[in-house]
């Protein structure tokens, strides 16, 4: 099987855009909020590759393209957020102190955890960047000590669970602000939640972006102070 894959370039594209427009499809007809596309997405390649017995050096050599529009994505953030200026200018305090305290949560989490579970402090300095972007994380990790692997999967696994949550934590805690939402979902979950939080709406959309560049900042902040706790 790896031996015929190997000759195409576009296996690992094609079957990337196939399941999740696949899953997308699935999470509009259900309407459930953790059957998230890319939690989903995930799920059946990985399962594909197992039962298939494919290696991943063969699925990533066509699903690595999709990687080159990752900057171009991201971008497009901007744009609803210019959008939102007006909004973002009215709250700019609120802003900054919901982000400030979002992020300085999740690090005051992680070393809430990595002291009950006795974590090593590489474990723990590679679980410190959880809810900031990939290229962010990765670096943060590198500088402190920790291990790129977990760091990315703890990434990963924050921006999922963000994503297919937070609708359903909105409802529980009765957030309806439409600010408050992309605000939380932002700091807390990245690009992922992000994507999640322009299906809600425009102005979530926007604070969720502008959450991500201002987690960003004081996530290094905070990283090199919590650095010293352990």
């Amino acid at each position: 099987m790896n031996e015929i894959l190997e000759t195409s370039s576009y296996f690992g594209l094609a079957l990337t855009l196939f399941i999740y427009w696949m899953s997308y499809k699935i999470a509009q007809k259900t309407k459930i909020s953790f059957l998230n596309p890319i939690l989903v997405a995930s799920a059946i390649i990985i399962v594909i590759l197992l039962a298939c017995n494919i290696k991943y050096e063969t699925y990533e050599t066509g699903a690595n393209l999709l990687s080159v529009l990752l900057t171009p994505a991201t971008i497009c953030y901007a744009v609803p957020l210019y959008r939102q200026i007006e909004v973002l200018k009215k709250n700019v305090a609120a802003i900054i102190v919901s982000v400030l305290c979002g992020s300085f949560s999740s690090i005051a989490m992680v070393f809430g955890f990595s002291l009950l579970f006795r974590f090593d402090s590489q474990i723990y300095y590679s679980l410190l960047p959880k809810s900031v972007t990939t290229a962010i994380g990765i670096g943060l990790s590198e500088e402190m000590g920790g291990l790129t692997a977990i760091t990315i999967a703890a990434i990963m696994i924050t921006g999922l669970f963000g994503g297919a949550a937070a609708v359903g934590i909105c409802r529980l805690f009765r957030i309806s602000d439409p600010v408050a939402k992309g605000l939380a979902i932002g700091t807390s979950s990245h690009a992922v939640g992000t994507s999640k939080a322009i299906e809600l709406g425009e102005v979530e959309g926007a604070m969720s972006g502008l959450a991500i560049v201002i987690a960003g900042l004081m996530t290094v902040i905070w990283s090199s102070v919590a650095a010293g706790w352990m």
